[in-house]
C-alpha cells in the first residue's frame, strides 16, 4: 500500500503508545462527527506501538488499556482523542475554519471605541490578509483573537468590550419578549410597569448590538425604544 492511502492516529494512555493506520478522509470525518463506513475507515485490524517500524502492540497492553480487543471501539478511542496525521488538504480545511472562528469572535466582541460601532467582518478579513496574522490550531479560537485585536488596533482603532442594551417593550408584545430576552444575552435587569410595559437591560458583546437590535424590532415590530452603552 502506498503512503498516501492512509495516515497514523496515535495516542498516549498508561505509558504506552499506540497507532493505527487509517483512511485520511474518512479519519477526519469521523473525528469531526460524521458517519463513517468502518471497513473503509480502517487500512488493517492491528494495533501499533510504531506503525512505521511495523512493531505491534503487545495484545496485553491493549486489552489493559483500553479494556477490549474490538478494533472499532479501540480505533474510536484513538481517532477521537489522539493524534490524528493530517494531509495538506485537511490542514488547511481546519486552518480556515479556525481563522473563521476568530474573526466572527472579533466581528462579535469588539467595537471602535470613538463610535462605539462594531467592525465590519469584511474590514476584520482584509486587516488579518494585510498584517499577515498567523492562525494556530492548537489555541483557543478567542486566546488568538485577543491577540489579534492587539495587532489590529495599531491600524485602526478597536477594542473588546460589552453593551448594555436597554429596552423598553411595549404590553402588547412584553410577555413574549421577556421569554426571548436571555436567549440575546445576559439578562441584567427587568421591569415590569403599571401598564404592562417591559423595562429591561441586556448585556452582550458588543459587537453583536445590531443583530440583538434588529431581533428586538422584530419582536415588537419596531415598537420598541432601545439604548445602547458600551462598557470596557
Amino acid at each position: 500500500m502506498s503512503s498516501h492511502e492512509y495516515v497514523i492516529a496515535k495516542i498516549e494512555l498508561g505509558g504506552h503508545r499506540f497507532e493505527i493506520l487509517v483512511n485520511p478522509d474518512l479519519a477526519f470525518k469521523y473525528k469531526n462527527g460524521e458517519k463513517v463506513n468502518w471497513d473503509d475507515l480502517l487500512v488493517s485490524d492491528t494495533v501499533y506501538r510504531d506503525a512505521r517500524k511495523g512493531l505491534k502492540a503487545s495484545p496485553e497492553s491493549v486489552r489493559k488499556t483500553f479494556g477490549t480487543e474490538d478494533i472499532k471501539k479501540i480505533a474510536d478511542i484513538i481517532i477521537k482523542q489522539g493524534e490524528l496525521q493530517l494531509t495538506a488538504a485537511q490542514r488547511r480545511q481546519l486552518l480556515e475554519a479556525k481563522k473563521r472562528q476568530i474573526i466572527n469572535y472579533i466581528a462579535k466582541n469588539a467595537v471602535d471605541p470613538k463610535t462605539k460601532l462594531p467592525i465590519p467582518v469584511k474590514r476584520i478579513e482584509n486587516l488579518f490578509d494585510e498584517l499577515r496574522i498567523s492562525v494556530d490550531l492548537n489555541k483557543s479560537a478567542e486566546a488568538q483573537a485577543v491577540e489579534a485585536v492587539k495587532r489590529i488596533a495599531r491600524v485602526i482603532p478597536i477594542k473588546l468590550a460589552r453593551a448594555i442594551i436597554r429596552v423598553v417593550i411595549p404590553p402588547e408584545f412584553s410577555g413574549r419578549a421577556y421569554s426571548e430576552l436571555s436567549r440575546l444575552g445576559e439578562l441584567k435587569k427587568t421591569d415590569w410597569r403599571n401598564d404592562g410595559s417591559l423595562v429591561a437591560e441586556i448585556e452582550i458583546p458588543a459587537g453583536a448590538q445590531n443583530d440583538v437590535i434588529n431581533e428586538v424590532n422584530r419582536l415588537t415590530k419596531g415598537r420598541a425604544q432601545v439604548q445602547i452603552k458600551v462598557v470596557d
